[in-house]
């Protein structure tokens, strides 16, 4: 069954009946098929017609084709049939498609009231691909109908046929994306309600942490712990932040019917200037000092290595001079970074930061021409596949890993490349483990039956 013609498509049957009449048609009709059931008579609605009072007259021209919005064709039920493929004997007994100068067949001239020896009625069925949608009819009682002309009344009906798949893929596309508007508002729903429950025990945990730093002793070694508690608590005040403006920017454009609202245009601001979107122009205003983004991250690495049997070692340097980055963009690919070694790394081994100054005149062609202060993360893990190692930075992919348990996303070395290149920086991985990057006390704890793998972020210094 097809779609309801839309008033675009109304239009153009109009114009070609107009064609058809500037032919020397007396009258001319285009039909839709609108019901199909096997055995039964196609079922047609008239879309255009001319003149519009000739309904009436067109029972005598040969096919009793009615006016009625559920008009009913008797010689051709076969050929509207379901699955609305048209076999070539059927459609060539009713209206043939020929190209002009093709012979014309003697079975063609056959018909109720030689009407197709009179050659004064044309009836063409519109048809795209095998499909039949619905019958061209154009007839005059003066005089039958050439070659020539029967050849463009062919190429009206090609035509339609053309216009009204397309009419019926816009529609459906129409629908398509009515629904899909419909699905997206309820998630957005969803969404919104999920991120008003998650405040609750967020703040709750928050001010635990905060209950926790009061009450225990500068020398209580879980007191950083509780410091800990605290600043990831803000961490996640952010990130919630943030979540929270682009799903109003997401329900914002998909109300927006037409141009963009003052709103969309400074929630999508807000996003490009968030810790996970920064402008080329922030990298230039902005500066921070490694040493101070990595402190709070080595306290709660050390906690958590602890907990696993891990041992970290880091090696950072005094008087560092600052880089060019924005810190919470920092700290979210250092904080990956770390997190991922703490999770590949097997209870009872070790893991390394290091973090070394590269002057201008360094090997390195990306900062050969700049000074340059290198982050290090080492694991003595398994390692990465050299299979997996060119697309290691490509969003939501896991290669090997996502063959173990370990759960993961396949984002956060996406996200941290991101924001590296954003920040004018680089980030390169090695695996087996790169030994320059070991603190060189350290070297000999590496077990020699692992890989291991080294993430270096390069950041362009501050002078």
């Amino acid at each position: 069954m097809l779609m309801p013609a839309s008033s675009e498509f109304v239009k153009l049957c109009r114009s070609q009946v107009a064609i058809a009449v500037s032919l020397g048609a007396k009258f001319s009709a285009v039909y839709l098929t609108q019901e199909l059931v096997e055995g039964s008579e196609a079922k047609l609605v008239q879309i255009a017609v001319y003149p519009e009072t000739s309904a009436e007259s067109e029972e005598n021209q040969g096919l009793r084709l009615q006016s009625s919005e559920s008009s009913t064709v008797k010689p051709v039920p076969r050929l509207l049939a379901p699955p609305l493929v048209a076999e070539e004997s059927t459609v060539e007994a009713i209206a043939p498609e020929r190209l002009p100068g093709e012979e014309r067949s003697s079975h063609q001239c056959q018909g109720p009231e030689n009407v197709w020896q009179q050659r004064r009625q044309i009836v063409t069925p519109l048809i795209h691909e095998g499909a039949v949608m619905g019958l061209l009819v154009s007839g005059r009682q003066d005089r039958p109908w050439n070659e020539r002309e029967e050849a463009q009344i062919q190429q009206i009906a090609r035509t339609l046929a053309l216009a009204c798949i397309l009419d019926q893929r816009s529609q459906w596309m129409q629908q398509e994306l009515g629904t899909s508007r419909q699905i997206q508002a309820q998630v957005y729903d969803t969404m919104h309600n999920l991120l008003h429950q998650f405040k609750s025990p967020l703040t709750a945990l928050r001010t635990f942490g905060k209950l926790l730093t009061r009450r225990l002793v500068p020398e209580d070694k879980n007191r950083n712990v509780a410091f800990s508690i605290v600043r990831e608590s803000d961490r996640l005040q952010e990130l919630l932040g943030q979540f929270d403006r682009t799903v109003d920017t997401g329900e914002a454009h998909l109300k927006l019917r037409s141009g963009t609202s003052e709103k969309a245009i400074s929630n999508v601001e807000s996003i490009r200037h968030s810790p996970l979107s920064l402008s080329p122009a922030a990298n230039l205003q902005e500066s921070c000092f490694v040493a101070e983004v990595l402190k709070p991250l080595l306290i709660s690495a050390e906690a958590m290595a602890s907990e696993r049997n891990l041992k970290l070692v880091a090696d950072i340097p005094a008087d560092l001079p600052p880089v060019w980055a924005n810190d919470r963009a920092l700290r979210e690919v250092l904080s990956n970074l770390i997190d991922n070694a703490l999770k590949y790394t097997p209870a009872g081994r070790q893991i390394y930061i290091k973090v070394r100054y590269k002057a201008a005149e360094g090997d390195r062609a990306g900062y050969s021409q700049l000074p340059a202060i290198a982050v290090a993360v080492s694991d003595t893990g398994s390692g990465i596949p050299p299979q997996d190692l060119e697309h290691l930075f490509e969003r939501h992919y896991r290669g090997e890993k996502a063959q173990t348990e370990i759960p993961g996303t396949g984002l956060g070395l996406a996200i941290a490349r991101d924001l590296v290149r954003q920040m004018q920086g680089e980030i390169e991985v090695f695996s087996p483990v790169n030994p320059e990057w070991l603190p060189s006390a350290e070297t000999n704890l590496l077990y020699p039956t692992e890989r291991g793998t080294t993430f270096v972020v390069w950041l362009p210094v501050n002078k």
